[in-house]
């Protein structure tokens, strides 16, 4: 499998907004989305391509404001961005797809399992919280992010959007951004107990020193959605598939190609 390279990709509009995406793989095969976290790209999810299955149709999406997606003039919140997603599903005749979503992604995956069951063949999330609860820890972090603060901390996540974004205003992202993650309201992307309704074959996945995503809230989730699967990465933070890419995809294939074959 090849990588991400933000050059062969293409353009869906939806509303006032573009959204970036590319294609690996062969149509006609079972489909798998990648979304990715927070002020990233779908390039971080690089370092675990030559890890995925090879038959598989590999989409992966820049979220809207992020990477080559433009932001649009909509708030930019977790329903906006599951609203997205189907759309460009729709307009790519995809009626069922499984999800990969990784923190922010893998919020928007809840969503789209919770309010359009039938397009989510099976749902992968990854270090990806659900519940006020998880808010009510994290706030404070949340609360201190800014724009040059991260520009210092992550340079490298900052460079790639500078080059990238055709409209690239990091001011004026970060603060959406910052407002989505601190969204406790419905259209937020703590979906709570809604939870219990996802029926969706589904595989949590939390990195054990992940300071986002505790691990008995994720425990806690994986016993809501009936049957559901729990994977605890050791000696990973919370980009878990980056830290321990082998765990990580061993566990990911043997959930993805049960119930293909």
């Amino acid at each position: 499998m090849t990588s991400f390279t933000h050059q062969s990709g293409h353009y869906f509009s939806i509303d006032n907004a573009r959204i970036y995406y590319e294609e690996l793989g062969e149509k006609g095969r079972p489909v798998l989305i990648l979304l990715h976290g927070g002020l990233g790209t779908m390039e971080d999810f690089n370092p675990i391509m030559s890890y995925l299955p090879n038959d598989f149709l590999i989409i992966g999406v820049d979220c809207r404001g992020q990477g080559k997606s433009t932001l649009g003039s909509a708030p930019l919140t977790y329903q906006q961005m599951q609203l997205d997603v189907e759309a460009l599903l729709r307009s790519l005749k995809i009626n069922r797809a499984s999800i990969m979503g990784f923190s922010d992604g893998g919020m928007i995956g809840y969503r789209m399992a919770i309010k359009n069951p039938a397009l989510v063949e099976k749902l992968i999330a990854v270090d990806a919280p659900w519940s006020s609860a998880d808010l009510a820890a994290t706030a404070e972090i949340f609360e201190r992010i800014t724009a040059e603060g991260w520009k210092q901390k992550f340079p490298g996540m900052y460079a790639l959007y500078a080059k990238l974004n055709p409209e690239p205003d990091f001011e004026k992202l970060t603060e959406a951004m910052k407002k989505m993650w601190l969204d406790s309201s419905a259209t937020g992307g703590y979906v709570n107990d809604l939870v219990r309704t996802i029926k969706c074959p589904t595989l949590i996945v939390r990195g054990d020193n992940d300071a986002l995503f505790e691990r008995k809230s994720a425990a806690e989730l994986a016993n809501r959605i009936e049957g559901a699967s729990f994977l605890n990465v050791p000696f990973a933070d919370h980009t878990s598939f980056a830290a321990q890419p082998t765990i990580f995809s061993i566990a990911v294939n043997t959930f993805l190609r049960t119930g293909y074959r």
